[in-house]
């Protein structure tokens, strides 16, 4: 056990979450279970206890996976966790050390952490008010989709980053015909680059989706009800729902008018605190200085559950950097894909395997330091086997150690022999 947050006066402090996802549920139940027995209040907008989103794109969409509740309900009465579900965050007030919720009420602090997360883009367009227009990020979003999505409708997917990837292949296997219409060249070609990228359209289209690249909304077009998307491209695309997946906007907007420091999310140290002293922040929201890759902010379900655990640590005394060399993970019908490191540019692309076959380990390189690798149906998931090849990956990045690219691509040489 980590030990308890206690006031000068000797008196158990309050520690406050906001934000009742992942990383909140996780820092609570790491906050309890490590130590803390003063008063715990979870505070979050959505009227469910805390659950991991994933499968809200695959395998509840297909009816075949539950959401992942990061505990049972009873979990939290048997922990005298105090529960504000359905509650918004305002107003904070660092000084005071207290925020404004959206009943009216306020609510005290000694120390805080924030996970609020953030919420789906939205494409503010001729016709975007229209019925029929779905994003995903809330299990009833998740529903609403579900009913929607029947065998024999036609989808129009706007953007194809992992969500969109994602749900593409859910509809897909719900049978409904799909388009899909992104800026870029490939699919996840800013985060993963264009090889990958164009392997991942091989199978996409492969599954039966249209794809549009290179393409843009200009309007929604329907009577109540959307009817057509037109593009820049195609023109108009009839289709009987939209599934809108252009990324989040992260919920800033309580945090207007404090003394935070802000830049793409909140700034937080190497220990999840943020430029106040005793205010923490995790998850999506987090714009972390990690030890080894610098400044980032992590958007996937690994890094929510992690950093929401280390964040809770550091508020118990841990006092230990959030080093974790980030993985995360994608499913698009039977293909795995696996990524682990961090790498935002990199100057030289590797492969071991085929990439017209789409079977793969992926290396991103900069200045002949591995930054991240990522895997095609192979490598296996560095999470639980940290002997399979991007577990090997996982060990090299955190290492820091220059290699030989012409290595990292013979399938003769074992990525372990690499290490010094």
């Amino acid at each position: 056990m980590t030990g308890d947050s206690m006031n000068q006066d000797g008196a158990a402090q309050t520690v406050v979450v906001v934000g009742a996802g992942e990383t909140g549920g996780s820092a609570v139940a790491t906050l309890r279970e490590e130590g803390h027995r003063g008063r715990l209040v979870l505070v979050g907008a959505e009227s469910r206890l805390p659950y991991g989103r994933p499968p809200l794109s695959k395998g509840y969409l297909l009816g075949t996976d539950e959401p992942w509740w990061v505990r049972p309900d009873q979990w939290y009465s048997d922990n005298s966790v105090e529960l504000r579900l359905g509650t918004s965050v305002v107003g904070l007030d660092t000084k005071a050390r207290r925020l404004a919720l959206d009943s009216g009420d306020w609510l005290d602090f000694d120390k805080l952490l924030i996970a609020t997360g953030g919420r789906n883009r939205s494409l503010q367009l001729p016709g975007s008010d229209l019925d029929g227009l779905h994003s995903v990020r809330t299990i009833e979003e998740a529903e609403a989709l579900m009913g929607a999505a029947t065998a024999g409708s036609r989808a129009v997917v706007i953007g194809m980053g992992f969500m969109g990837c994602e749900l593409a292949a859910s509809l897909i296997s719900r049978k409904v015909e799909v388009t899909a219409v992104y800026g870029e060249a490939e699919p996840l070609e800013r985060v993963l680059g264009p090889q990958i990228g164009g392997a991942i359209a091989r199978l996409q289209r492969a599954q039966g989706v249209h794809l549009s690249p290179l393409d843009s909304v200009i309007r929604f077009e329907g009577n109540g009800h959307v009817q057509a998307v037109v593009t820049k491209n195609l023109g108009a695309i009839p289709c009987d729902l939209v599934v809108v997946a252009v990324g989040i906007a992260l919920n800033l907007d309580p945090l207007e008018g404090s003394d935070l420091a802000v830049s793409n999310g909140i700034l937080v140290d190497e220990r999840c605190q943020t430029s106040v002293p005793g205010i923490f922040a995790a998850g999506d929201i987090a714009n972390h200085l990690h030890p080894l890759f610098g400044r980032i902010r992590v958007e996937h379900f690994n890094n929510a559950e992690k950093q929401g655990r280390a964040a809770a640590l550091n508020m118990l005394g841990a006092d230990q950097p959030y080093d974790y060399v980030h993985t995360f993970w994608s499913d698009q019908y039977t293909h795995k894909l696996e990524y682990v490191g961090h790498a935002a540019s990199w100057d030289q692309f590797v492969v071991r395997g085929d990439l017209d076959e789409g079977k793969l380990v992926g290396f991103y390189l900069a200045r002949g330091r591995l930054l991240a690798a990522i895997g095609l149906d192979r490598g296996g998931d560095p999470e639980y086997d940290p002997e399979d090849e991007l577990g090997q990956c996982q060990r090299l990045i955190g290492a820091s150690i220059q290699v030989d690219p012409a290595q990292l691509a013979d399938e003769a040489v074992e990525l372990k022999s690499l290490f010094p």
